[in-house]
């Protein structure tokens, strides 16, 4: 299972993160018109992604806490459009929809999200992927506090929890 440390954080300033990962030579993947449908589950989180880049269903437990969190992810790669949505609908039950544009980078195994968010506003994540068990939960904390001093993401900026738990808690 691949190890993320990752972080999120509010964001009063998205063009000056995107101008500092050009800067710094960061892959731009696009812009991803994202609707996350997260399912009712006895156990960590599971959501279905729907993009215009990205489509997977996600099964993740991770603490919440404000600063790096390590994640333990599965992460199935789904077709757009499928009868996957129905049948976790059927099965499970909604939970919760996020709706977001999301501009994605990356610098190497390092991920970056600038995230505008339909109810909350804009976010940046940072996750420092793992894939292989290679690099190690160490480095994953140090690359993810190293970004976080570099975009000037501050302590106060933080947030301990996802969207979903961040729009349940409006309802």
């Amino acid at each position: 299972m691949p190890l993320n440390v990752e972080i999120k954080a509010r964001c009063s300033d998205p063009q000056k993160v995107r101008e500092i990962l050009e800067s710094q030579w960061a892959e731009y993947k696009g812009l991803d018109h994202q609707i996350d449908t997260y399912f009712k589950v006895s156990n960590g989180r599971l959501k279905l992604r729907e993009g215009t880049i990205e489509n997977n269903l996600i099964f993740y437990e991770r603490s919440n806490q404000e600063g790096p969190k390590e994640s333990k992810v599965v992460l199935y790669t789904s077709t757009y459009g499928s009868s996957l949505k129905d049948a976790l609908l059927g099965a499970c039950g909604r939970l919760v929809v996020v709706d977001k544009e999301r501009h994605i980078y990356f610098i190497g195994n390092v991920k970056f999200h600038i995230d505008l968010v339909k109810g909350l506003g804009s976010f940046c994540e940072i996750e420092a992927i793992d894939r292989t068990g290679e690099i190690g939960r160490d480095k994953l904390l140090l690359q993810c506090q190293d970004y976080m001093k570099l975009l000037g993401i501050e302590e106060k900026d933080l947030v301990s929890c996802s969207y979903s738990d961040l729009l349940l808690e409006k309802v």
